[in-house]
Parts: C-alpha cells; sequence; structure tokens
C-alpha cells in the first residue's frame, strides 16, 4: 500500500492538499474523484525510513521509548491546549518543544510541518505508525470531523491508562513465581556446574550400581559440564527458531490461541483481552465510527492474533448483512455475556453502554484473579521445589548410606 499526496480543488473553489493511501496511482485518483474534489496534481509520497510502517516483528524494537505512559501525557497536554481554545499549529509545536523524547519530537515536528502546508491532523499522524497507531488516528479524525477533537483526546487519555494500570496489576502479580523460578533455574545450574561433580570422584569408589536418582544427576551434571555450549547454542536457535515461528501467520495464530488455553493465568489473559475489546468497541461506536471499521479497530487492538483474525469474521459477516449479536455468536470465542449484552444493545440501542459494563465487569475480574494469581501458583512452585530438593536429597544421600553399609558389614 504506498501514499499519494494530492492537490485539488473542492466544490467551493478551495485548495486542498492531502494524502490518499492505494493500492496504485490509478486506484488513488479514484478515491480522489470520488471525495468530490477536482484533481490539480498527484504524485507518490515518499516517507522517512524512521517512519515506515514497519512489520509487526521488528515494530517493538523501533517503537521502544514510545511508552503508553508517554502518550497519556501527550493526550492529557494536548487536551487540556486544545481545550483552552489553543490553535491546532501553536499547540503542535508547544507539544514538540516540551517533549523529551527524541522520537516523539521529531514525529510532532514533521506534523507540525504537514499540518502548516494544509494537511488534517489525523492524516499527518498517519505517517507515525510506530506512535500513533490506528486505533489512534481513528478517534483523532473522529474528533476534528464532529469538532470534538478534546473529547477523543480524553477518551485516549483514560484508555491507555487503563491499559497502563492493568499492566502493572499483571507485571506485580507475576514478579514472585517469575523470581522464584529463576531462583530454581539458578539454583540448579550451581548444583550441576559446582557441587555434584565433587561427589562424583567419591561415589566411583562406590563399588556397585550406583540408584537412579544419583545416575540422574550424574548424567545431568556431566552433560552441563562437557557440553554446556550445546546448550548455549540450542537455547539461541530455539529462541530465534521460536521468534520466527511465532511471528509467522499461522504460527502467530497458534500461539495466541495457546495462550489463552495455559494453566491459572490463560483465563486471566482472556479477559484482560475481552475487557480491552469491549472498551474499544464501544469506544469506537459512541465516536459515531461505523460499525465495520469500529470492528477492525478493536480486533487490532485486542493484541491476539487468533481473536483478531475470529472479529475480522466478524466483520466480514456484519458486511454481508448479520447482525453484530448473531456474528458474535457463531464466532464461538466471545463469552456468553459478550453476547448476551451486544444482543440487548441491539434491541435498546445502547450497545455502547452496555459494552462499557461489560468491560468494567471483566475489568473486576481480572481485578479478583490478579489478587489470588499468587495464591494459586503457589502449590505449584512448592511442588516444584519439592521434587528438586528430593531429587537432590535422593541422588546424594542414597549413595552416601549404601557406602556407609557397605563399611558397617566389612
Amino acid at each position: 500500500m504506498a501514499y499519494y499526496q494530492f492537490v485539488a480543488k473542492d466544490q467551493k473553489g478551495g485548495r486542498i492538499r492531502d494524502v490518499v493511501e492505494a493500492e496504485s496511482e490509478r486506484i488513488a485518483i479514484d478515491k480522489v474523484m470520488e471525495r468530490g474534489y477536482i484533481l490539480l496534481s498527484l504524485r507518490e509520497k515518499r516517507r522517512p525510513t524512521a517512519n515506515l510502517r514497519l512489520p509487526r516483528a521488528l515494530l517493538p524494537a523501533f517503537s521502544k521509548g514510545i511508552s503508553l505512559d508517554l502518550l497519556v501525557i501527550f493526550c492529557r497536554q494536548f487536551y487540556s491546549l486544545s481545550k483552552a481554545g489553543i490553535p491546532l499549529l501553536r499547540a503542535i509545536k508547544g507539544l514538540s518543544q516540551n517533549t523529551s523524547n527524541p522520537k516523539m519530537k521529531l514525529a510532532l515536528e514533521g506534523i507540525h510541518e504537514e499540518i502548516s502546508n494544509g494537511r488534517a491532523l489525523s492524516s499527518a499522524m498517519r505517517d507515525y505508525p510506530a506512535i500513533f497507531s490506528d486505533l489512534f488516528v481513528s478517534l483523532i479524525q473522529v474528533g476534528e470531523n464532529t469538532g470534538r477533537l478534546d473529547h477523543a483526546l480524553l477518551e485516549l487519555s483514560q484508555y491507555y491508562e487503563r491499559e497502563i494500570e492493568t499492566r502493572r496489576r499483571i507485571k506485580s502479580a507475576l514478579r514472585y513465581p517469575s523470581f522464584v523460578l529463576t531462583t530454581i533455574a539458578m539454583a540448579v545450574v550451581f548444583l550441576n556446574v559446582n557441587v555434584i561433580p565433587k561427589f562424583v570422584g567419591m561415589f566411583a569408589k562406590f563399588g556397585s550400581e550406583l540408584p537412579l536418582p544419583t545416575r540422574v544427576l550424574i548424567a545431568s551434571s556431566n552433560f552441563f559440564v562437557d557440553f554446556w555450549w550445546m546448550l548455549v547454542i540450542s537455547a539461541v536457535f530455539g529462541v530465534v527458531a521460536f521468534r520466527l515461528w511465532k511471528e509467522s501467520p499461522e504460527g502467530g495464530i497458534k500461539w495466541d490461541k495457546w495462550r489463552l488455553r495455559w494453566p491459572l493465568v490463560g483465563s486471566l489473559l482472556h479477559r484482560a483481552l475481552m475487557s480491552r475489546f469491549s472498551r474499544t468497541f464501544s469506544m469506537m461506536i459512541q465516536s459515531g465510527v461505523p460499525l465495520n471499521t469500529a470492528l477492525s479497530l478493536a480486533a487490532e487492538a485486542i493484541d491476539n492474533r487468533y481473536l483478531t483474525a475470529k472479529v475480522h469474521e466478524m466483520k466480514a459477516g456484519v458486511e454481508s448483512g448479520m447482525t453484530i449479536s448473531s456474528v458474535v455468536g457463531r464466532s464461538e470465542v466471545f463469552p456468553s455475556l459478550v453476547h448476551q449484552m451486544i444482543q440487548v444493545g441491539e434491541e435498546t440501542g445502547q450497545i455502547d453502554k452496555l459494552l462499557l459494563e461489560v468491560s468494567d465487569f471483566y475489568d473486576r475480574e481480572v481485578d479478583y484473579e490478579l489478587t489470588t494469581l499468587s495464591a494459586r501458583m503457589e502449590p505449584f512452585l512448592l511442588i516444584v521445589v519439592a521434587g528438586l530438593v528430593l531429587l537432590l536429597a535422593m541422588g546424594i544421600f542414597l549413595p552416601m548410606w549404601g557406602m556407609y553399609d557397605l563399611s558397617l558389614g566389612k
């Protein structure tokens, strides 16, 4: 998909300068004509390398530093300036001068230049997909068209604030289990490299067959000591192969589907994604975005390729004439609560409000599961620790007891 910059005249004779996205120059001309403009010039717009629409696999690396906290600050500051009646160009210039993030500063300076040349704010923001997502740009566009840009910025800031809070709680709940598992892994490596080899010489004098736990410990230790380079190469190769498979279309869908079935955290992740979908879909409908576009944007906001594919199937069903409640019911991935709420919302004309209630419900469930996650994971962690301690104790003490019995027999 390419971008074409055009200059045209509207029906009132005003001069228009904007950018249209199209697969070819011919399609770009047709899109301009469909708007009712008289085309004066058209040329393909070359975008700076740093602002290219990057592949999904590379986007996190290139968007590093553009955190949700920074977007919240930007939205809050922009909202205050817009609410105070500050002109758009002056507001963008002030924001670019105040930000300390170089990528955001570069983007705002480019947006300021494009707006000065006659482009709309939302159109200029589309040149920076690593910073402003399609969801962000679409809400800005709705705010421009309805004259409520400040309201759109407030909604975006609140949306990202909820995302930050949810992520913070998930990280906080997983911090203790992650610390325990990391400590266990480090302890296993230390025992195999430094402790068990010291017992091997003593066990060699045992004079008879060693117990199975001891043989397992010795084999594991020998492998760690003699073939550590193979472990490193295998780990690097495995990580690279896994990432390539995960970033492939088929592998990504399978991985995201499997993530929803993880014990303990799978249901938590599913509820969090349902809350995000419901809130995003509600926000789009409330802003007046067409239903099929709202579904498309909500699908991208889910950040789960399995659920995203299902939402795109729902979008195709809506475009073929089906009701939103019927396509949700056929998707088989959304709980009955979402289906029932959407069905009631269609009958009452309040889908957006009922979806917000669904999102609040799931937020409460996520909060409860997060508070009990560590407690529910403790039995699993205890079993892992107890198993390792039992194997280590049996592997070391069984042959020692055998040696003691032999010495008594002599």
